[in-house]
């Protein structure tokens, strides 16, 4: 089957909309939250509980940690990535351009690509835009993206533009590639749209990418420092832009309280490290805002982290207990609070689905506050 977007709903009041992401491995309702699994694995969870228990439909996994370890043509010859960590759904696999922007110290750039040192063991390396496309092909991942160059925050136009028109070179490079293997019958490419935090580029950029026809379209460079007010501008001016009829990604965002709001500014798909991370750190998200769960007042406290709450964790075990499992260093609290941070996110996105198809998302957005809270 070829994979294809489905609109089946639309709000009247915002861009939201409704969709069905049609892939080899199955359908993905969106707008979706894709939990983050960079080497294979979502840090602490079993593809059972995954699927069984939280009903994730697609999962992120990243092209750089895995092409350096434990190798493309490992996951390969072991059957892809979806035999590899044992997943039946849905694959979207990052290319490594925000990597690369991260490790600055250990790169550099050139029009062919990144040249860089290794962090694990300071080989040398070459990621271009072709080598990117091979590395998932490989993966056998759903969703791949283009490789691409992610500038800092803040930075002058000038070089913003610079980094852009790069970006949209490397893109041009990436989908002659893929079109050219045959591979796009079975898998999606998507390139990324630029421009740091000036909407001119932005609207410019994804106004240019629109001639490739591409299966789908995200928009990256976002969350690497601008205050929140920018990103939903920068996100809401790629979506004057970008084709209503192609599932739009907003790359690592955000907040429990910020997923409404780019869906709501016509986005489909988004991922964040936040839930997982913040879990294990002990952060938890409520209805009600974050919850610390270190703080001495959770000490007897027999309470779920959140009463309203119907994860594994919440409906089993108490703030006592969670608190005494982070304080003792033990590994089932990062497994518990990881299960009740993505319950809250994906519970959070279902309920978003629901109220764009009974055209009720404006009434359930003004119920979320700034903390996160969702009235009623």
């Amino acid at each position: 089957m070829k994979p294809r977007f489905e609109i089946v709903a639309e709000c009247r009041s915002t861009r939201a909309r409704a969709g069905i992401l049609h892939t080899a491995h199955g359908p993905v309702e969106t707008p979706v939250f894709m939990p983050v699994g960079t080497q294979a694995t979502v840090k602490g969870l079993t593809p059972r509980q995954l699927a069984d228990d939280l009903d994730a439909r697609m999962v992120l996994a990243n092209t750089y940690h895995l092409w350096l370890r434990p190798g493309e043509e490992t996951i390969r010859e072991c059957g892809g990535l979806h035999r590899y960590m044992r997943w039946p759904r849905g694959i979207l696999t990052d290319s490594g351009g925000y990597q690369v922007f991260s490790m600055a110290a250990l790169r550099r750039i050139t029009e062919e690509g990144v040249h860089f040192r290794s962090h694990l063991d300071g080989s040398q390396r070459f990621l271009g835009p072709e080598r990117a496309v091979d590395i998932q092909q490989a993966l056998g991942s759903d969703v791949m993206m283009v490789l691409d160059d992610c500038t800092a925050y803040p930075v002058s136009e000038s070089e913003a533009r610079e980094s852009m028109e790069r970006t949209l070179r490397w893109t041009a490079r990436s989908f002659d590639h893929w079109r050219r293997s045959g591979s796009d019958a079975g898998a999606m490419l998507f390139p990324i749209v630029q421009g740091s935090m000036f909407a001119g580029l932005r609207r410019e950029c994804a106004s240019r990418l629109v001639e490739l026809d591409a299966p789908g379209y995200a928009v990256g460079g976002l969350s690497v420092g601008e205050p929140r007010p920018l990103s939903y501008e920068m996100a809401a001016a790629c979506g004057e832009v970008l084709p209503r009829d192609r599932p739009r990604y907003v790359m690592g965002v955000g907040m429990p309280h910020e997923i409404g709001e780019y869906v709501a500014l016509g986005i489909d798909m988004m991922d964040c490290v936040l839930p997982t991370r913040n879990a294990r750190n002990g952060t938890l998200f409520t209805r009600r805002g974050k919850l610390m769960i270190k703080n001495a007042v959770h000490a007897r406290d027999a309470a779920p982290i959140d009463e309203t709450c119907g994860c594994y964790t919440c409906r089993n075990f108490s703030r006592s207990y969670l608190r005494h499992l982070l304080l003792a260093r033990e590994m089932l609290f990062g497994t518990l609070a990881t299960i009740h941070n993505l319950w809250l996110y994906l519970d959070r996105m279902r309920r978003i689905r629901e109220a764009i198809l009974t055209d009720s998302l404006p009434a359930l957005l003004r119920g979320i506050s700034v903390g996160g809270a969702v009235s009623g």
